[in-house]
């Protein structure tokens, strides 16, 4: 049987879960699914799996358009890697290339990496400075309120380091906005450390202690991964496993309950069939599932998932001669905040990063542009895109010449926002969890919007699968 087709045997038994979306989330769900002896259909409406995830090699450039790395946070990730067999093709980035710059005044300042050099920097003033060791003493906000990340920022550390890092930092991991993103979802140890600790300072310190005693590491002190051909490996590979359960090109149009379980209705080469499972994993992007008409308890439906906010990112990768290059590219890349007025968000120093990213003698700069900050220009003309990158890393980096590699991709609905009031669709999810057994929820959408979330999202939603499924 062909992996995108679809069986129309009324006499075939289908597996008894469905796993509806084939990002990383969904693939890694069915992996751990399938090594525990539990039989799985994935469901991916379009014509390959892996997302976002997308290594292009061309003219002796390798080019990342989603990620560009899996921060190897915990156990699960390297366990993951290691039953794959991976682990011989897995790449550290270059220890050598931790530097991370901010753009100030125009140009790229690197972010000091010990205190000394923190009070050496011209990245922040001396009443910058001042202000991040009043920190500790600061008086704990109240546990009930919501507050955005802007405010939260204001409040513990002050205007400077908002404009100047938390800001650049929201829009190189959300694309987001400070002002719109909830510091309780989007940031959930944050608002904890506060909570718990009374101070960052002190809660950073004193976390890095549990952290070491359960195996895990702050994504600020996680190894950075890929792989000899890029992150496409790891999808491809969980892809090869999978393949006789994967039906690509067929997309979930409801759920209904029965008394055995749930039936899916899928549509596929323009024809809709329906096939009963046991359960259910909804792990495709929240816009997708809000969809889906769900048949259950009165009330309960997935259409308010719609309203959740995934903004245009466009990623535009440029490879250019090394001596073009003025900027040592030192580093893991560059973040533009947006008192700047540039027009990028940020620039990873891919071929700084790992190996086999250009040729001898050139570089591969990766730029992010769009977002919550600009969506606008993310949808610009490519060409235009083109050239307003290569506008802003002429300033920036002192890029010259035309680039030898150029390619754009536009992501349309690239990373969910979670903004402040998002505690409404997560309660919805547990609501229909709780009111619709056998219907489970995993994704960015819920449990972390990076690759190394994703991935244990995975993994934690298929041990739970898997007990329902035995009828424990």
């Amino acid at each position: 049987m062909r992996a995108d087709s679809v069986p129309r045997n009324p006499s075939e038994l289908p597996p008894p879960v469905a796993v509806v979306g084939g990002g990383i989330t969904g693939l890694t769900a069915a992996f751990r699914l399938m090594q525990a002896g539990v039989p799985i259909t994935l469901y991916e409406a379009d014509q390959r799996v892996g997302g976002v995830i997308r290594s292009v090699r061309e003219h002796g450039y390798l080019a990342e358009f989603g990620p560009n790395s899996i921060l190897e946070t915990s156990p699960k990730i390297s366990g993951l890697i290691r039953d794959l067999g991976l682990e011989p093709r897995r790449w550290y980035s270059d220890p050598g290339a931790e530097n991370r710059y901010l753009v100030r005044g125009g140009e790229p300042v690197c972010l000091p990496a010990s205190p000394i050099r923190f009070f050496g920097t011209k990245l922040f003033s001396t009443g910058a400075k001042l202000r991040l060791l009043r920190e500790p003493f600061l008086r704990r906000g109240p546990a009930d309120k919501e507050e955005n990340v802007a405010e939260f920022v204001l409040r513990r550390l002050g205007r400077e380091w908002l404009d100047y890092a938390i800001n650049p930092m929201i829009a190189g991991i959300y694309a987001g906005d400070p002002r719109r993103l909830s510091v309780i979802h989007a940031f959930p140890r944050l608002h904890a450390v506060e909570q718990r600790y009374g101070s960052l300072i002190v809660g950073q310190i004193l976390g890095a202690r549990e952290r070491k005693r359960r195996g895990e590491v702050s994504k600020q002190e996680a190894k950075k991964i890929s792989f000899d051909q890029g992150l496409q490996v790891l999808t491809d590979t969980l892809e090869a496993r999978l393949r006789a359960a994967i039906r690509l090109n067929t997309t979930a149009t409801a759920l209904k309950r029965t008394p055995r379980g749930w039936t899916v209705s899928v549509q596929s080469g323009g024809s809709t069939v329906a096939f009963e499972h046991r359960a259910v994993l909804l792990a495709a992007p929240a816009h997708c599932l809000a969809r889906i008409a769900l048949d259950a308890d009165a009330g309960l439906t997935l259409a308010p998932l719609t309203e959740v906010y995934y903004p245009p990112v466009a990623s535009v990768v440029l490879g250019f001669r090394r001596a073009d290059v003025d900027h040592p590219l030192d580093g893991f890349g560059m973040l533009v905040p947006e008192v700047e007025k540039f027009r990028i968000l940020g620039t990873l120093f891919s071929s700084s990063l790992f190996p086999n990213r250009a040729p001898d003698g050139h570089v591969t700069l990766t730029t992010y542009v769009g977002g919550v900050r600009a969506p606008d220009v993310a949808l610009r003309p490519i060409e235009e895109l083109f050239n307003l990158t290569l506008t802003d890393l002429a300033t920036i980096l002192g890029v010259r010449g035309s680039p030898t590699f150029r390619h754009a991709v536009l992501y349309r609905q690239a990373i969910p926002q979670y903004e402040v009031g998002y505690g409404r669709f997560k309660t919805l999810m547990e609501t229909i969890e709780a009111r619709a057994p056998g219907i489970f929820l995993a994704g960015h959408y819920r449990n972390g919007i990076s690759l190394g979330d994703s991935i244990i999202a995975g993994h934690d939603v298929a041990d739970r699968i898997a007990a329902f499924a035995r009828g424990q």
